[in-house]
């Protein structure tokens, strides 16, 4: 009992660094200092935004944004044992919470919040008449003045376009955020809420592998149901760049690594260099996409507010969703606390809210006593084992 006991105070010990303390210091500094980068240097800003992958005359994927969020994501797809991945079906209910709340309820309710919201409550304030324009979908030639959606067709600057509502412009990227969660900032989540750090990792990496498969289905049927169109070489690029090349990267940088300088190498000398590069690509995304759309934020600054309301709520509501349900299932608190950031976050805090998540953390540490502790369930599953031992002495 005392190894457990100065194995849970040593897990307690663990503090936050200047650096992690003011964590939403630093985000708000980002983006005040992308917004003035783009307004000292505009020229900069529009040729960095116009560096792109394009489909047809579509820009799809940013690539400085795609080189920031590869080494965002790199740090943490190379330290995915996948042999650990597979032993998690030992213990399916943490990861059979965060599976299902990510993708059985998520979507759905990102879906009905922010139709809730945009689509009556605020819709006024943003305008019935007014019109955003879209890129056709690939392969997709229709006539002018036809109809596809919720969108006509109209010619702007010789190129058929798609006008639709600005409301349901919105909508679409509510939906694209819904389904998007968040798999790198998740371990720095669960880490300041001195969750299983170990578990937290199987379970991204799950939640990494799922979203191959479900992003692209559940993103194109929930914006067909919004009448909006579906950019299906969008989503699939989008997810094999943004997901699938670091998870590959890092599953044969690994190997390579392991077999060529060894374990103890790769966890204590290459693991801690990488510790700090999903900070820093975060808050260089960060600057830039500020740099980008400073102006559009600073010209439309009620813009945010009607998309960050729902995305708050949606944030919030799925939070204490998992967090309850974990409680429900009797998990412990080290496996509660990460099931619950994975899921209520998405990509909306790397935009916006990464204080929001830092509020939730807040939450997890204070209420960590509903839950049974690490240390607690160990004694419980030793005690079950000892009863089982002496009911059934001829078990060894």
């Amino acid at each position: 009992m005392s190894s457990l006991k100065e194995r849970s105070n040593r897990k307690n010990e663990k503090g936050l660094t200047l650096f992690e303390k003011y964590l939403s210091l630093w985000v708000g500094l980002c983006i005040v200092a992308g917004i003035f980068l783009g307004k000292i240097a505009p020229g900069v800003a529009r040729f960095m935004d116009g560096l792109a992958i394009y489909v047809g005359e579509a820009p799809v994927v940013s690539i400085p944004i795609a080189v920031c969020l590869f080494f965002m994501m790199y740090p943490i797809m190379v330290k995915i044992d996948f042999a650990e991945v597979l032993k998690a079906g030992k213990n399916t209910r943490p990861v059979g919470l965060t599976l299902f709340v990510n993708w059985a309820i998520k979507p759905f309710s990102m879906y009905a919040i922010s139709i809730l919201f945009l689509g009556t409550v605020f819709v006024g304030f943003i305008g019935t008449d007014v019109t955003d324009y879209v890129k056709m979908p690939l392969g997709l030639d229709l006539p002018v003045g036809a109809t596809h959606g919720a969108g006509t067709v109209v010619l702007v600057d010789g190129v058929k376009t798609l006008a639709v509502p600005l409301w349901r412009s919105y909508l679409a990227g509510c939906i694209l955020l819904g389904i998007a969660p968040c798999t790198a900032m998740v371990l720095v989540w669960g880490y300041l809420a001195k969750g299983n750090d170990g578990h937290t990792l199987v379970m991204v990496a799950i939640n990494s592998l799922t979203m191959l498969f479900l992003y692209g289905p559940l993103g194109g049927f929930l914006l067909g149901v919004g009448r909006l169109p579906v950019p299906w070489q969008a989503l699939l690029l989008s997810i094999g760049i943004y997901v699938a090349l670091p998870l590959v990267a890092g599953y044969f940088s690994r190997r390579w690594i392991l077999r060529v300088k060894g374990e103890q190498w790769f966890k204590e000398r290459f693991l801690p260099v990488l510790t700090p590069v999903t900070i820093v690509a975060l808050l260089v995304t960060l600057v830039l996409l500020f740099s980008f759309k400073g102006d559009v934020i600073l010209s439309n600054p009620l813009t945010i507010l009607w998309i960050a309301i729902p995305l708050f709520i949606q944030t919030n509501l799925i939070f204490w969703l998992a967090y309850g349900l974990a409680r429900v299932l009797r998990l412990t608190y080290e496996d509660a606390a990460p099931s619950a950031m994975i899921g209520a976050s998405n990509h909306f805090e790397v935009a916006i809210a990464t204080s929001v998540m830092l509020l939730l953390v807040g939450i997890c540490k204070r209420t960590r006593h509903w839950f049974r502790a690490e240390e607690t369930a160990d004694l419980v599953s030793l005690q079950e084992g000892v009863e089982e031992t002496a009911a059934n002495p001829g078990i060894k």
